[in-house]
C-alpha cells in the first residue's frame, strides 16, 4: 500500500512540475528599470549583432542541439520582418557557454530585447508567443531613434 502512495505522490508532483514549466514557457518577463540594476557590459558577441539602426533587436540565445530554439526562429524572424524598428538575430552559444553566462542565461532559447545602446527591455524563456511579445515592445517601436 506505501508503494502506491509513492507512485501516487510521484505522479502528482511531476504533473505539478509540467504545469509550472508549462505556465513559464514563452512568458515576456519586462527588465527592471535601469535605477533599480546596476549596469553591466555586453559581451563581444552581442554587442557586434546589435542593429543601430533598429529601435530594438532580439537577439535569441540558441545552442545548436536546441529544437525549441528552431521554433523560436520560425516565430521571431516574421515578426521582425513585418514589423518596422524590430531587428531579430540568433547567437548560438554552443562553443562560447561564457556569453550565456554574462547574460544570465539559463536555458536556450531565451529572447532578450535590446536597444541600440544595449540596454535590455525584456528577456523570454522558451518559445516566445508573438502575439505577447509584441505588445510588450510596442511602446519601444513607436519611440524609434534616427
Amino acid at each position: 500500500m506505501t508503494g502506491l502512495w509513492v507512485l501516487v505522490a510521484v505522479l502528482v508532483a511531476g504533473l505539478a512540475v509540467g504545469a509550472l514549466l508549462k505556465a513559464r514557457n514563452g512568458r515576456v518577463r519586462v527588465a527592471k528599470p535601469e535605477a533599480e540594476v546596476p549596469a553591466r557590459a555586453l559581451p563581444g558577441p552581442v554587442t557586434d549583432v546589435l542593429d543601430p539602426a533598429s529601435a530594438v533587436t532580439l537577439v535569441q540565445i540558441s545552442t545548436t542541439f536546441c529544437a525549441p530554439c528552431r521554433h523560436a526562429k520560425a516565430v521571431l524572424e516574421p515578426l521582425a520582418e513585418r514589423t518596422d524598428g524590430l531587428h531579430h538575430v540568433e547567437l548560438d552559444v554552443t562553443n562560447q557557454p561564457e556569453v550565456a553566462q554574462s547574460l544570465s542565461v539559463l536555458r536556450t532559447p531565451t529572447t532578450i530585447a535590446l536597444t541600440p545602446d544595449g540596454r535590455e527591455l525584456l528577456r523570454v524563456g522558451g518559445v516566445p508567443k508573438g502575439p505577447e511579445l509584441l505588445d510588450a515592445l510596442r511602446p519601444h517601436l513607436t519611440t524609434r531613434t534616427p
